[in-house]
């Protein structure tokens, strides 16, 4: 593990519990990665200079992750797919995500693990013939919560 601080952003892989291909793991951006607390405001009479705010849980984004549309193959693209296109009948099945944050000799630098993962969102970019750009898409994660770890794994 590299004692560079900061880490560079750019050097990065994931991996998805039950899908195990290189295709899989390879996205150009992933961000969502941030959490929250909401709160409460509690107004104590006679006090007028100010209101409690008390924390009530953490509050987590999604999960959005690009890269070139992927094969037909692709098993993380079946498994959105099967998810988002099912109607209902397929049962949403969460898995566990973890994204690696790597150094320049490809070792884990950090680790941030999503639990219970699931797809709500997939898009694919605007098509322009004008434009000479790679054809994207984009995969949107719920989570419950998600754990950081440094050095990885």
């Amino acid at each position: 593990m590299s004692d560079y601080y900061p880490p560079v952003s750019f050097y990065f892989t994931l991996a998805f519990d039950g899908i195990r291909t290189a295709n899989d793991a390879a996205f150009m951006e992933a961000s969502g990665m941030d959490a929250e607390f909401t709160t409460t405001e509690i107004k104590e009479g006679g006090e007028n200079r100010f209101a409690y705010r008390v924390p009530e849980r953490a509050k987590y984004g999604n999960l959005v992750l690009k890269r070139g549309i992927a094969p037909s193959n692709s098993r993380l693209a079946m498994w959105c797919r099967d998810t988002l296109e099912g109607d209902g009948a397929y049962k949403i099945e969460p898995r566990s995500v973890q994204l690696l944050l790597l150094d320049a000799e490809a070792s884990p630098v950090m680790a941030w693990n999503f639990v219970n993962a699931w797809p709500v969102k997939w898009s694919v970019a605007s098509f322009n013939a004008q434009e000479n750009k790679l054809a994207m898409e984009t995969l949107e994660f719920s989570y419950n919560y998600f754990t950081r770890k440094m050095g990885g794994r």
